[in-house]
């Protein structure tokens, strides 16, 4: 990415939606393709952190239930922890929220803002949506056809083999390809004949 001089939209697994990514592209101006990694909440069919009320820049956490809590201040890392203690014991949505003893506790990555943003607009903006689902099919296909017939490990041991591996390998798929759409040997040249 350090080589683009133009913003650019980055099309990714959701392995890559980390925060330090994601922020890292928006300082440079470039756009975010890739689906956020899925919360998963504490309890099952519980309460998400996208159904608290964070907010970074007041330092407060407000649960479904109308508790408030003040955020801490950050860690070395960036993250700030909010902790419900004796307000979930007798809550009623305690169920849907949490099982610990000492009641919930959020940890608040320091990118919060971005991946919050990320998960909402992945969730409703059908632009997002439409430029999601055109563009990771051919990209899954692709993956699929580089890992076929074994190839998901890498064969040799150093990053120079393996790089060269990887690009012939990628340039007998992409010849595979054009021949199977129609590229011939005429007297003088190649030519993609398509039918």
């Amino acid at each position: 990415m350090a080589g683009e001089h133009t913003p650019v939209s980055v099309l990714a697994d959701p392995a890559y939606s980390a925060g330090v990514l994601r922020h890292a592209q928006a300082q440079t101006g470039h756009t975010s393709v890739i689906k956020p990694a899925p919360l998963r909440p504490p309890v099952a069919g519980g309460f998400t952190l996208d159904e608290f009320a964070i907010d970074t820049t007041a330092g407060t956490v407000g649960c479904p239930a109308g508790h408030t809590v003040a955020l801490s201040r950050p860690s070395t890392g960036g993250q700030r922890n909010a902790n419900f203690g004796t307000r979930c014991r007798d809550c009623p949505l305690r169920r849907r929220c949490t099982t610990a003893k000492g009641g919930r506790h959020l940890t608040i990555h320091r990118h919060h803002d971005l991946l919050a943003a990320a998960r909402r607009q992945a969730a409703t903006d059908p632009d997002w949506q439409a430029d999601y689902r055109r563009w990771r099919p051919p990209v899954e296909r692709v993956i699929a056809w580089l890992v076929a017939g074994g190839n998901r490990r890498l064969r040799y041991l150093g990053t120079i083999k393996n790089d060269a591996w990887l690009r012939l390998r990628a340039a007998a798929l992409n010849l595979r390809r054009l021949v199977r759409m129609g590229l011939a040997r005429t007297d003088t040249a190649w030519v993609l004949t398509t039918g």
